[in-house]
């Protein structure tokens, strides 16, 4: 029969020891994901980036009109209350 390789029973793994490994690996990790990013092209961000302030200028001037009539709406109400 053979003998099974055991640990000796009064010692614990270094916590430091299994915390730098643990560190390398995912030092290792992140390094593999980083190099699997495909970024776009620099014409493709500049387009990008025009439709988001394109939509942020039409929807801010959106929500000014809708301020408005509702303060004008707001404004002859009460003085009809009055």
């Amino acid at each position: 029969m053979a003998e099974e390789a055991k640990k000796p029973e009064g010692k614990k793994p270094n916590p430091l020891v299994a915390l730098g490994k643990k560190t390398v690996k995912f030092v290792k990790d992140c390094k593999g994901e980083i190099k699997k990013i495909v970024w776009p092209a620099p014409k493709a961000v500049f387009k990008n980036t025009g439709v988001v302030l394109v939509t942020i200028i039409v929807l801010g001037l959106f929500v000014f009109l809708l301020d408005t009539a509702f303060m004008n709406l707001l404004g002859l109400v009460m003085n009809v209350a009055t």
